[in-house]
């Protein structure tokens, strides 16, 4: 063969070379790239082995029922909304429409239509039902914001608003949040028109009433910002240890956990927490979960948010008897964090176009680790 034959071929061989190793190359790059794009996504190869799962039936698998807050609106107009709810949860709550203001708007007026539509579809699809609230500070009617009573017909009032509501689901609602967040940080009783206009025995006259309209609800006491040992926590552990050396018919503590990526509660306190009040007989569940992000969201944050709602729900699972993890809704279009704490958003586990974050894939990996322990 001449020179000039032989450095064709070898030019041929150098090019046939450089391209299969640049396609090899190439193939073994794809899925760290697509592992950097696409956070969340189905498709993710980080979370591709994640993808089969639901929320509802891995929590089931753990032994606890998994659910979110649901609003009217997006329930009735929102397909999406409500498909991803039937195929996620176990358990919902009402978001607003069985607090005061929406149920009983006039003195002697009481409206059902929204709570019975979100309690009706809770039915279609075998899910549990969380009351919330029956008595709380806020979302009241200007029947009450401004009323003029005695403390006899307070107390009326307010045992007619229970009886009516709690006695209209007996047997639909599972449990009740009977008082909702009756305390300051400090650990003193929240001013409300409650405790200016009853006194104080208003809340233990709202669990007797409670019970007495639906003896089998599982009733509780639900507050925010107690999820760790604190001044709160420590206030509220004095009072259900004091409701039921009264016989006081109380259940329940509900750890409503609204966090931020910034600010989250030990998790270590976390479980001491429930721990105590476990000891009491009292059963604990996390009411209401989100994970806030200080606006505009970054990668590093959309990560943090997901070890939060990992690292929380482990504690929950390794806790005693666990039941209930309630997150404050699911989809970020839907979050009243936008509009009530501006600056901040994208605190739920699916973003505005239904995607889930890698917060519900950690969700997933939680539950994955606790049913192979």
């Amino acid at each position: 063969m001449s020179i000039g034959k032989r450095s064709i071929v070898l030019i041929f061989l150098l090019l046939f070379v450089t391209i299969t190793f640049f396609g090899f190359h190439q193939t073994l790059q794809k899925p760290i790239e697509r592992k950097d794009s696409g956070i969340g996504e189905p498709s993710t190869p980080i979370y591709e082995h994640l993808k089969n799962y639901t929320l509802k039936d891995l929590a089931s698998r753990c032994g606890i029922m998994i659910g979110t807050c649901v609003s009217y609106s997006p329930l009735l107009n929102d397909n999406k909304y409500k498909e991803i709810i039937a195929r996620e949860f176990s358990v919902i709550t009402p978001e607003n429409e069985l607090k005061f203001e929406s149920v009983h708007p006039f003195r002697n007026v009481y409206t059902f239509s929204r709570a019975d539509t979100i309690v009706s579809f809770a039915e279609e699809h075998g899910m549990k039902v969380r009351g919330h609230c029956l008595v709380w500070h806020q979302q009241l009617p200007n029947w009450i914001l401004k009323g003029n009573y005695t403390r006899e017909e307070w107390i009326e009032i307010l045992r007619d608003h229970i009886y009516t509501v709690v006695g209209r689901y007996k047997g639909k609602i599972y449990a009740w949040d009977v008082v909702n967040e009756a305390f300051n940080d400090d650990g003193t009783l929240r001013d409300s028109v409650w405790l200016r206009n009853i006194g104080p025995e208003y809340i233990k006259l709202a669990f007797k009433w409670a019970h007495e309209a639906d003896p089998d609800a599982l009733l509780f006491y639900n507050d925010y910002g107690a999820e760790a040992i604190n001044s709160k926590s420590n206030a509220i552990y004095e009072l259900v240890k004091n409701l039921l050396e009264e016989g006081i018919p109380i259940h329940g503590i509900g750890l409503q956990m609204h966090v931020r990526v910034e600010w989250y509660p030990n998790p270590q306190s976390v479980a001491e927490n429930i721990k105590r009040f476990r000891k009491l007989g009292l059963k604990v569940e996390i009411t209401e979960m989100d994970v806030a992000i200080r606006l505009p969201v970054s990668e590093e944050e959309i990560t943090k948010q997901a070890e939060i709602y990992k690292s929380i729900l482990k504690t929950y699972l390794n806790s005693d008897s666990p039941q209930a993890f309630v997150m404050w809704g699911f989809v970020d279009k839907y979050s009243w964090i936008d509009y009530t704490f501006p600056g901040y958003g994208a605190a739920t586990i699916f973003d505005n176009e239904y995607n889930p974050k890698p917060a519900y894939y950690a969700l997933i990996e939680a539950m994955l680790d606790k049913i192979g322990s």
